[in-house]
């Protein structure tokens, strides 16, 4: 079996992860980068441009794959790596350790990544890479309950020292609430189904307690005839509490915004997303900021009113047959990418209004449900996701 294939539960002091058997790996044996090549050539011209004092953001380090790459290929470059999971920054700081003083880890929110620049790197930097979604080391750490695969608690944080969980929500939210949840956060069409049998199986004494229990309720509550295409029936009601859960797309909307005024004039801001609700959030605020704001017809445009980025791709790339057979996760990766055009300072990149699915009464359900968990989250860590 391979490292990408096993369930690795723990991290030991040396940085590297044990299975349930008590193998051990290094972070490179369990991780291979998704679309690194790709990545890697859109950031280039602005760090090649700055030099040895080229610095790169990795917004979303996970295990250090796409970080070692560019630390490979560009000489001089520093890259400061953003992860609220401390297995994954044990497992990178591991991995990168032959880098010295190149790399460094911050253990925060991505949303954050304004004041990480700021105290990092004094300032605007070249290069900000995010890989969203959930990381390898997570999914393949059965316990920690991403996957409906294997029995485990339905915990499905990213970082487990704090804040709400699965079962929390499961245990807590009104079928009305948890309707919003998987409908706005999993596209799913029979939300209301699977809540009523979640909170029907609560009000007789018997809640939904793992994993395996809740994939299985999903599975009966799903006509038959929709069972038939489409994957396994729980993905979408994973899929949407883990993003419940962690606040991800609440997150990501102010994290991008936040990306994009931490690049200094030239930089580039590459992203790649797994699922359409994230690729909708980064077309939006990308394709913002390459559109003029003046009106049509205008012999010329005030500079006040021109784009302050560039778009980089055709609409969304995605993997070839290649990349496909080498690494089957990049399945569903849509990447995109801008370049800043003019100084944030002048032309900021506005914060979107998140979007949380609605509860009755018109509030977000994150804010009402979720939220109220995570105010218990140490303050290094609340306020989002992942990653």
């Amino acid at each position: 079996m391979s490292g990408a294939d096993r369930a690795w539960a723990t991290v030991d002091d040396a940085g590297q992860a044990h299975d349930a058997a008590g193998s051990r790996a290094p972070a490179a044996e369990l991780h291979t980068p998704v679309l690194l090549d790709e990545c890697l050539d859109l950031l280039a011209p602005p760090i090649l441009r700055a030099g040895a004092g080229a610095v790169m953001i990795d917004a979303t380090l996970g295990m250090g794959g796409h970080s070692e790459g560019a630390l490979e290929r560009f000489e001089g470059l520093t890259v400061i790596g953003i992860d609220r999971d401390p297995q994954a920054i044990a497992l990178a700081g591991q991995r990168l350790a032959r880098f010295g003083e190149r790399f460094r880890a911050v253990h925060t929110t991505y949303d954050r990544i304004g004041e990480v620049a700021a105290s990092e790197a004094g300032g605007g930097v070249e290069a900000i890479l995010m890989d969203l979604g959930v990381s390898s080391l997570q999914l393949d750490d059965a316990e920690r309950g991403f996957s409906y695969a294997r029995p485990a608690p339905l915990d499905m944080r990213m970082d487990q020292s704090g804040g709400t969980t699965a079962q929390d929500i499961l245990d807590q939210s009104s079928a009305a609430e948890l309707a919003a949840i998987l409908r706005d956060y999993g596209e799913e069409r029979f939300a209301q189904r699977i809540a009523a049998s979640v909170v029907r199986r609560r009000q007789e004494g018997r809640p939904v307690r793992s994993t395996d229990e809740l994939a299985e309720l999903v599975r009966a509550a799903i006509p038959a005839g929709a069972r038939r295409t489409g994957g396994h029936p729980a993905k979408r009601t994973f899929q949407a509490l883990r993003i419940a859960v962690n606040a991800e797309l609440d997150v990501l909307a102010a994290a991008v915004p936040s990306a994009l005024n931490a690049l200094a004039v030239g930089g580039r801001l590459v992203v790649e997303s797994y699922q359409s609700l994230e690729d909708r959030i980064i077309k939006r605020a990308l394709a913002h900021g390459a559109t003029s704001r003046a009106p049509q017809g205008l012999p010329i445009i005030p500079e006040s009113d021109q784009p302050y980025l560039e778009l980089l791709t055709h609409g969304a790339a995605r993997a070839d047959d290649a990349e496909l057979a080498s690494n089957p996760r990049a399945a569903s990766v849509r990447l995109r990418a801008a370049a800043r055009t003019r100084d944030a300072v002048q032309a900021p990149a506005p914060p979107p209004a998140p979007p949380g699915p609605r509860a009755p009464g018109g509030r977000s359900t994150q804010s009402t449900r979720a939220a109220r968990h995570m105010r218990n989250r140490p303050s290094s860590t609340r306020g989002g996701t992942r990653r």
